[in-house]
């Protein structure tokens, strides 16, 4: 198309922008969808116009009545709402079509680089953050899209549009630590934690699902409507964060040196769209280290998940004694017993080497926003070490101070319902309270109970509720203990605005989903940010598996967020009014 047409097609479709009224829905089925992606599977495109040329000759153009939009299209003539909706769907399925290959290539080499967390070095000074820089600058240059790397904090991937608006697109580069042993599947396979496995159609490796998928397809998203030249009224920003999963402090960082996106989207949360987020909150409880006391074996180590956020598959304790075989025999009886009293939904294992007698608690890795969806053994196993009272001899030191405090005020309920502080909203669920990070130093041992708080109590409110529970607890167990206590606001967002009317027409009409909105346990980067909310890319109804041994997304999951996510940028980007 020489520059004259080129200038007509747009200025055809932004006028025509003037007489859209309220999302309408796209006319093309599910099975229509994959019945286009079927028929293209395995052949070439040039670009978006040559595809459409090509559907628009087939039966499945005219059985989905999709002609009309897309002459209308192709002929640069004005488009109706219904057919602009029905063009950016189609956009959404030509992304799979021309670039799901590579967009899945390009997720694997993100997953190789080790963006997680290192004690003792910042963030921004960890060599792997560098390196994940570079990729994503030299993506962006490709892609012909503008990058700038802002202290090594945040990494922004630009989107020109004709209006002064500002879309920002949310993703992060930073993961969660991994215990490589853990990371075992049921026939015994042991897989890389930062190496793209494909088995079936899973691709297991940390990032997959949270959330260097959201980088990836936002990345495509964008070059697809660079490349094809479509108009935009308002400016798009990817924002990549980097301390996400650790000190949130990289976006604070960038917005008090850039201006703040009028509306924000994390795709770092869950489909359709959700307008509110529980507030993220943390009790860290720190036991001084002291010299073990009384008779019996002694507790040396206890492991947990590695961050707050983390309910880890499994957790380790060490005990050394001077008859390990014995020890060994009497914590499996003990632990035979404990499981058929608490649900028999997790094992209890112990073994001996030497002076050493290692028992493992095994349950189900899960996020700690979804508690429900895993069996948490770091509460099981300072449940069951507090239970072993009686059974078998164990000397008193911090550790088994530890496991008096969350026995006696978390046990294995998630719900705040041992402490007394349990509540819930009607639209947002209930406090959900997880037993999760476990660290030792030279000083302290330190247990963190991570929770998600719905609106009905102020941070405020519920902060000294559990204060004055737990003090009273220690004052009356004689257990010296320090609480850091930090509690976060809810989100809640109005859902007004063509935009998120937008959005979740997007959303459920890809996923087959309810037209709802939806509401979240876990806390994204646009929690405190004007106009946000998530969109995806998990689906509610799905395990999410981030933060879990063994994370994964599927293949199919993975080319139907790049389709989504196309389409919304598209579709967003030309709504004449947010």
């Amino acid at each position: 198309m020489n520059f004259a047409l080129k200038q007509l097609a747009c200025a055809t479709l932004l006028a025509s922008l003037s007489a859209l009224a309220a999302p309408a829905f796209a006319n093309i089925s599910a099975q229509q969808n994959e019945a286009i992606l079927k028929a293209f599977s395995g052949t070439s495109v040039k670009d978006f116009r040559q595809f459409l040329g090509s559907l628009g000759k087939s039966e499945l153009a005219k059985s989905a009545k999709l002609e009309p939009a897309i002459s209308a299209f192709l002929g640069n003539r004005q488009l109706s709402t219904p057919q602009q909706n029905e063009i950016h769907r189609l956009l959404g399925l030509y992304a799979r079509v021309k670039y799901g290959k590579a967009a899945t290539e390009t997720l694997r080499e993100l997953v190789e680089i080790p963006t997680f967390r290192v004690d003792g070095v910042e963030q921004h000074e960890n060599p792997e953050f560098v390196r994940i820089a570079d990729k994503i600058r030299s993506l962006a240059q490709a892609f012909n899209l503008d990058f700038r790397n802002i202290d090594n904090r945040v990494y922004e991937i630009s989107l020109g549009g004709s209006g002064k608006e500002v879309v920002g697109i949310h993703a992060h580069a930073d993961v969660v630590p991994v215990t490589p042993q853990n990371w075992v599947l049921k026939d015994g396979t042991h897989l890389d934690p930062f190496k793209v496995t494909l088995i079936g159609d899973r691709m297991y490796g940390r990032g997959t699902e949270d959330d260097k998928n959201g980088i990836v397809v936002a990345l495509y998203a964008m070059k697809i409507i660079k490349e094809e030249k479509l108009p935009l009224a308002r400016n798009f920003k990817l924002l990549v964060d980097t301390t996400e999963e650790t000190t949130g402090d990289a976006i604070p960082y960038y917005f008090e040196r850039n201006p703040t996106p009028e509306y924000n989207l994390a795709l770092d949360g869950g489909y359709p769209v959700v307008i509110a987020e529980k507030g993220y909150g943390t009790i860290m409880a720190r036991f001084a280290r002291r010299t073990a006391e009384g008779q019996g074996a002694e507790i040396t180590s206890l492991t947990g998940g590695l961050a707050t956020n983390q309910i880890p598959s499994a957790s380790v304790a060490t005990l050394v004694t001077d008859k390990p075989a014995e020890l060994a025999a009497s914590l499996q009886k003990a632990g035979a017993d404990y499981i058929k009293q608490h649900g028999g939904n997790f094992e209890v294992n112990a073994k001996f080497s030497g002076k050493d007698v290692t028992l493992t608690v095994t349950g189900v890795s899960a996020h700690s926003s979804e508690p429900e969806s895993g069996v948490n053994p770091v509460a099981r196993m300072l449940d069951f070490i507090n239970s072993l009272d009686g059974q078998v001899a164990l000397k008193h030191n911090h550790i088994t101070d530890a496991a008096r405090y969350a026995a006696d005020n978390w046990g294995l309920d998630y719900l705040g319902k041992k402490l007394g502080v349990g509540f819930a909203d009607e639209f947002m669920g209930p406090l959900t309270t997880s037993l999760t990070y476990v660290g030792q130093d030279d000083k302290d041992f330190k247990l963190a109970v991570n929770l998600r708080v719905p609106k009905g109590k102020t941070p405020e409110v519920l902060k000294a509720e559990i204060a004055d529970k737990l003090d009273a607890w220690s004052k009356k167990s004689h257990v010296a203990v320090n609480f850091d206590y930090k509690i976060a606001e809810p989100m809640y967002r109005n859902p007004e605005g063509e935009w998120v009317k937008a959005l979740l027409a997007v959303a459920s009409e890809n996923l087959g989903m309810p037209h709802k909105f939806g509401t979240s346990a876990g806390a994204t980067s646009v929690h405190e940010l004007p106009n946000g909310v998530q969109f995806g890319l998990a689906r509610p109804e799905v395990k999410y598996t981030g933060h879990t041994d063994n994370e994964f997304k599927t293949v199919e999951q993975f080319q139907l967020d790049l389709q989504i996510v196309t389409e919304m940028m598209g579709r967003i980007g030309q709504l004449p009014k947010l």
